[in-house]
């Protein structure tokens, strides 16, 4: 069976990060998540939203060009 959501220490296990960080973006609201009573539980689908929100693109030589290009 394929899980759709995790515990806290699935996810952190998941993004292969500590149970600290991921409590840490519960409290501070960055990630999405569910309750059910005083159970927290993290949907695989907003786990891979908030990763992609950070993806950070590499620079290449036309991004520089392009760049500096609106600054002039």
């Amino acid at each position: 069976m394929d899980k759709h959501y995790l515990t806290v220490d699935e996810a952190a296990e998941y993004l292969n990060t500590g149970v600290r960080f991921v409590r840490r973006l519960i409290a501070e609201r960055r990630i999405a998540f569910h309750k059910a009573g005083s159970h927290v539980r993290l949907a695989v689908a907003d786990i891979e939203t908030f990763m992609q929100a950070g993806r950070i693109e590499p620079i290449t030589r036309n991004s520089v060009v392009r760049d500096l290009g609106k600054a002039a």
